[in-house]
């Protein structure tokens, strides 16, 4: 699973629908006590799947389908109680085969989550043994479970089921480790596609309706069961023989009739995808034959086994598309299909181990895009990202990597920053410390060791121990996927050239932390003078025989942040702009923490952002003046330098973007190497949103006018964000209605999610409330909708307006239904908020978090915006000071 934006799929406020089905769990007849306590996670195991036969009715028209499903079970201890999962079923009809009779039992859910408790009416005894069971069910209208779609004239239904929605498709163990072959019909009406995890065997005609039958597939948990139906357009090819695979491997791109002529990129994209992981794995694609779907509303992608599903945005393009688009692609196609082989071909045993699921795929989608397309510098990336997870995981308030799950609630708060950005970072580090083939060994024995099964952290570990032939490896590598927190290592001078080296904990300003030792492989450079070593102890010293400024985190993929003296920070910050896109990352992470932590001095941030902006790396320029960005928004600069603060922005990119040229056509710059591509639009995007910069803004609103005129080719679509932003600043309401229209007329995946973006962060009060209090329009998506409560909490001008509104919806907004990992990071759009007063309001909120997965985001924001209200306290004045002097 990638995810690529705050996930959404909840009505809010006006918006919502009826509560969901999980909220009028029957609860007034009490669990018998033979049949045990509930269980909060894990199933007993009593019960164990063999084999699931899926017999679904499915009309995407309609607002529910139906189904037969039946498994075949084995029962490991006689009774009449049998506790599995299914979440906003009606099942009508329950049955046991036991000695060739049918044994009759009632089906009912008894918690949210969707834990359910079967009761038969006589004791099955311990053996072999078939359930049945006959219901129907609601389409869900975010992506959780079935859920369904018009888009344009057509009605679609799609299947996302990770991490536990697989229960509100069908009745189930929905587990991870319960691994077994799936059998699945789908029964449609004529005219409409089919498409599952195994190639369709057979279709036929029966009582009006298409039979779409399915092959035999692969043992698989429930999570990555995929089912999809509608109208759809496919494009085909084959992945041709590869020294891993002797046969071509029969591939589609499927999406809606919307995207009729605009796959061909991802074809071809998706099979020198499939050739560089088979290369890397040294074995065949898993499976016999792989669907690349898409779906306008998922917010991300998933990596159902030979079904993958993505957002349309990932893989709807054709060659002129943007850098940033093609990023995507090659970076989330390849953590996708990584997947099929580690995830898939070996799954987690259970929850607590998703961790090195995602790490795994993270760290393989930058490195295998990168090898797709190195034009396209995917693999700088990964350490952007690793560098962001830093942010969080330098909170207090957190988990490790790898943690125990005990209780439903916390299995969707796993999906986060730390298992993908920090995971996937560590993974780089361990992978760069043993060397490439030793770890691609390690990955190798690994996967043959556990093919089509389950496995743990613990195996993993012990396989690339053995790879590495450094009993070390096991221990450093647990003690950053055990251990919550981003290790400091702290240099100072111990001879002329030698250094001492402390590590310690990170914490922001005013916090403290626990004492916290790792096994950090520490590699520090000096002109072209590398030196490596893994740091076990406390404190260790390091001698560099060679000149220059000290890099404390050579090639920058080291998961830690360095703190040095004065001067020699002053050294390295002058020496950003020569340096490599990898290593100016690492300085702009650990200057901003220690700006955070109360050490880096005002002038210095301000000559780091401008030493940052000179790099010719898209990743460090573009993000060199975040923080002070940030700073801004949040007020810890006050409001008398934010015109200075712009001027400054505005000084240090306008003559970049001179020296490139900008022409607002589609396509004008199409023929230029991607890096300038993408630097051109970060450039706008900083003029015209951070700057302000009014030429530029009146350039883009005149394009915008054109373009809404009818004018197709009068925008980019890389720059409709920044220029659908400068319009709506001086059409205000009027102009986001007319937007809006727009919009919701169109089904273009760049086009729609940009304009409404943009209307939802405009600052203007008066549509804040237009579109949280007044505006309903069916054309608009749930998770469309609840996007705007996002936008308008986050934007600054909003801010407060809209966390008033949200207060007030909060009950709505955590129990109106199900969206995928909504709750867990509801908390997120409060963490633009910046002091110690609105910290102890959000203390209030505890306890409408409390026992849901948002609990754990909701301490990290608290946190979070309780330190940035004590920076601000204390650095604030002096931030405001040295933005004002600048000339």
């Amino acid at each position: 699973m990638r995810t690529i934006m705050l996930a959404a799929t909840l009505l809010a406020g006006t918006f919502l629908a009826s509560p969901a089905l999980a909220q009028q769990v029957a609860t007034e007849t009490p669990i018998p006590a033979e049949a045990g306590q509930m269980p909060a996670g894990k199933l007993d195991g009593s019960v164990v799947p063999q084999t699931y036969r899926l017999d679904l009715t499915v009309d995407p028209t309609k607002d529910r389908f139906s189904g037969h499903v039946e498994i075949d079970v084995d029962v490991k201890k006689a009774g009449r109680f049998v506790w599995m999962h299914g979440r906003d079923l009606k099942v009508g009809k329950v049955t046991a085969m036991v000695g060739g009779q049918p044994v009759a039992g009632t089906f009912r859910q008894v918690d949210p989550t969707g834990v359910a408790l079967v009761t038969f009416d006589a004791p099955l005894p311990a053996g072999k043994t078939t359930f049945a069971f006959d219901y129907d069910a609601p389409f869900g209208e975010g992506p959780a479970g079935m859920f369904h779609l018009k888009v344009g004239d057509d009605w679609y239904s799609w299947t996302q089921h990770e991490s536990i929605d697989a229960r509100a498709s069908f009745p189930s163990f929905d587990e991870p480790g319960f691994k077994v072959p799936w059998n699945v019909t789908l029964r449609t009406p004529e005219g409409l596609k089919a498409v599952s995890n195994a190639p369709e065997v057979k279709t036929e005609t029966a009582n009006g309706m298409t039979v779409h039958t399915f092959g035999q597939t692969l043992p698989l948990p429930s999570y990555l069961v995929a089912l999809m139906v509608g109208p759809f357009v496919t494009v085909e090819g084959v992945v041709p023989p590869t020294p891993q695979r002797s046969t071509p491997l029969p591939i589609r791109i499927v999406s809606t009739k919307t995207n009729t002529g605009k796959l061909d990129f991802a074809l071809e994209g998706t099979k020198g995808v499939v050739q560089h992981l088979e290369a890397y794995f040294g074995q065949s694609f898993p499976y016999p034959k792989l669907d690349q779907i898409t779906t306008p509303i998922l917010p991300g992608a998933m990596e159902n086994a030979g079904a993958d599903l993505y957002a349309d945005s990932i893989l709807v393009m054709d060659d002129k598309a943007s850098t940033a688009q093609k990023r995507n692609f090659g970076m989330i196609v390849s953590h996708e299909l990584a997947h099929q082989w580690f995830g898939d071909l070996v799954t987690p045993a259970w929850w607590d181990d998703i961790w090195l699921n995602e790490s795994f795929a993270n760290w393989m989608g930058f490195r295998i895009g990168n090898e797709w397309r190195p034009d396209l510098n995917i693999g700088a990336g990964a350490l952007a990202e690793g560098f962001g997870a830093m942010g969080i995981d330098a909170l207090i308030a957190g988990r490790p990597i790898h943690q125990k799950i005990e209780k439903n609630a916390q299995i969707d708060a796993a999906f986060d920053t730390i298992t993908y950005g920090k995971g996937g970072h560590v993974v780089a580090m361990i992978a760069a410390f043993m060397g490439d083939t030793k770890f691609r060994d390690g990955v190798r024995g690994y996967m043959a060791a556990h093919k089509y099964g389950n496995a743990t952290s613990a195996e993993f570990f012990k396989a690339m121990a053995e790879a590495a032939g450094d009993p070390r490896i096991l221990p450093a590598m647990q003690s950053f996927t055990d251990q919550q927190g981003v290790p400091l290592v702290t240099l100072e001078r111990a001879g002329p050239q030698s250094w001492k080296v402390t590590q310690s904990r990170f914490v922001r300003y005013g916090m403290k932390g626990p004492d916290t030792t790792w096994g950090i492989p520490l590699c520090m450079r000096q002109s072209d003078v590398r030196q490596c070593t893994l740091m076990t102890d406390k404190t260790t010293t390091v001698t560099l025989k060679s000149m220059g400024p000290i890099m404390p985190n050579a090639g920058g993929t080291g998961y830690y942040r360095f703190e040095l003296p004065a001067k020699e920070w002053d050294a390295l910050i002058a020496a950003v702009p020569s340096m490599s896109g990898s290593e100016a990352l690492a300085v702009m992470d650990s200057m901003n923490a220690s700006f955070y932590a109360g050490r880096l001095t005002s002038d210095q941030l301000i000559a780091g952002s401008r030493a940052l902006a000179a790099n010719p790396d898209s990743y460090a320029s573009g993000g060199a003046t975040g923080l002070l960005q940030a700073m801004a928004d949040r007020g810890v600069i006050a409001e008398s330098a934010k015109p200075k603060f712009r001027a400054f922005v505005d000084g240090l990119y306008a003559p970049q973007l001179k020296s490139l040229g900008l022409d607002l056509k589609a396509g004008a710059h199409a023929g230029d190497d991607p890096e300038k591509q993408q630097r051109r639009v970060q450039l706008v995007e900083l003029l015209a949103g951070t700057a302000r910069d009014e030429a530029l803004g009146a350039k883009l609103s005149t394009a915008v006018d054109a373009y809404l005129g009818g004018d197709a080719g009068a925008l980019d679509p890389a720059l409709f964000g920044a220029a659908f932003d400068a319009w709506l600043g001086t059409h205000k309401l009027d102009g986001a209605k007319a937007l809006m229209d727009k919009a919701l007329a169109s089904e273009d995946p760049l086009f729609r999610p940009a304009a409404l973006g943009a209307i939802g962060t405009t600052g203007d009060a008066a549509t804040a409330k237009w579109l949280l209090d007044e505006f309903q329009d069916k054309r608009l998506r749930q998770s469309e909708k609840l996007n705007f409560v996002r936008y308008v909490v986050t934007t600054p001008e909003t801010r407060d307006w809209g966390y008033s509104w949200m207060k007030a919806h909060l009950d709505e907004l955590l129990n109106g239904g199900a969206g995928i990992f909504f709750g867990a990071r509801l908390p997120q759009i409060l963490s633009n908020f910046c002091s110690v007063a609105a910290a102890d309001e959000f203390d209030g909120l505890r306890a409408k978090f409390a026992g849901k997965s948002g609990a754990l985001e909701l301490e990290r924001t608290i946190e979070r915006v309780r330190a940035c209200g004590k920076i601000k306290d204390a650095r604030g004045a002096d931030l405001t000071a040295a933005i004002a002097k600048l000339k």
